[in-house]
């Protein structure tokens, strides 16, 4: 049997690109949030709170996943 190294270096690639659009939409998010999201305080309804909660409730997702919590929690 013939022992093969494996080239990862396409993987490595793949990585280092999809952490790169992840950094950006971090930045950006939190550039945003900086901006109270672009929402004059004396203008926000509840649509803005619906908003923000659909926001909230996908990065909750995300972090979860991430760190193993809520409902990824081993």
């Amino acid at each position: 049997m013939t022992c093969r190294t494996t080239d990862n270096s396409t993987a490595v690639d793949a990585f280092l690109a999809a952490k790169a659009e992840i950094d950006n939409m971090l930045a950006r998010l939190t550039a945003l949030s900086d901006d109270h999201f672009e929402t004059d305080p004396d203008e926000i309804h509840w649509g803005h709170v619906g908003t923000l909660s659909h926001y909230r409730d996908s990065l909750r997702e995300i972090s979860d996943a991430a760190f193993k919590e809520g409902e990824f929690a081993e």
